[in-house]
């Protein structure tokens, strides 16, 4: 399964940039998120290895975070990986003319287990949304605003 989104972000590349490449920021913008840990690596670096445990109430789920290439300001691209599920995010970061920034994140994800191809042939959107919700959460986040 594949799926792309931009967001239009009111602050300059370079504050964008330092707003998202900051593990303290993380919990601030990611709902559910209660615990990172790096447990290879500099976090945001290349071959970075980051534990992100997330409490969703009645679902818990701890993925590893690896970063695979980094060009920032530019480009990041990581794999998250739990039981059953291999997503890879290729990001991108442009800056506008007028002062903003565009981050485009392309998402690709691959199910292993007979349960988890299920779930990804039965709810294909929820990842996608759940993406988006992250990706406006940052926004907020960044900008300022409460996270919606």
């Amino acid at each position: 399964m594949q799926y792309t989104h931009s967001i239009l972000i009111d602050l300059p590349l370079k504050q964008t940039i330092a707003k998202m490449d900051s593990l303290e920021n993380l919990k601030k913008w990611q709902d559910g998120l209660v615990e990172t840990t790096v447990i290879s690596g500099k976090f945001g670096e290349e071959g970075a290895k980051t534990r992100l445990k997330y409490d969703f109430g009645s679902r818990k789920m701890t993925l590893l975070e690896t970063i695979i290439k980094t060009n920032m300001p530019h480009e990041l691209v990581a794999s998250y990986t739990t039981k059953g599920v291999y997503n890879e995010q290729h990001n991108r970061f442009k800056a506008t003319d007028d002062g903003k920034t565009i981050w485009e994140s392309d998402s690709t994800f691959k199910f292993e287990g007979l349960g988890m191809k299920l779930v990804g042939l039965l709810f294909p959107k929820s990842f996608e949304k759940q993406s988006l919700k992250y990706m406006k959460a940052f926004k907020a986040f960044a900008e300022g605003n409460p996270t919606p």
